[in-house]
């Protein structure tokens, strides 16, 4: 259970990315904005570059939702 519950590119640094979303608050897309960033070339069988452009996709929506003025996170 380990395995799914903390894989190792999970606690990179010493803090579990979902713990620093939770502790700020972060809505989803932010959440896995950072998420991707910082388990970027961590993850077995996912090279950095795919793991960054996921992170640019979440970016991308995050800012068009605060274009659109859009109060829903």
């Amino acid at each position: 259970m380990t395995q799914i519950e903390h894989p190792h590119y999970y606690n990179a640094g010493g803090v579990e990315v979902i713990d620093f979303i939770d502790a700020h608050g972060l809505n989803f897309s932010r959440g896995n904005i950072i998420k991707y960033v910082t388990r970027a070339g961590l993850k077995d069988g996912e090279d950095e570059l795919t793991a960054l452009l996921k992170a640019r996709f979440y970016l991308d929506r995050e800012i068009q939702r605060l274009q659109k003025g859009s109060k829903h996170e």
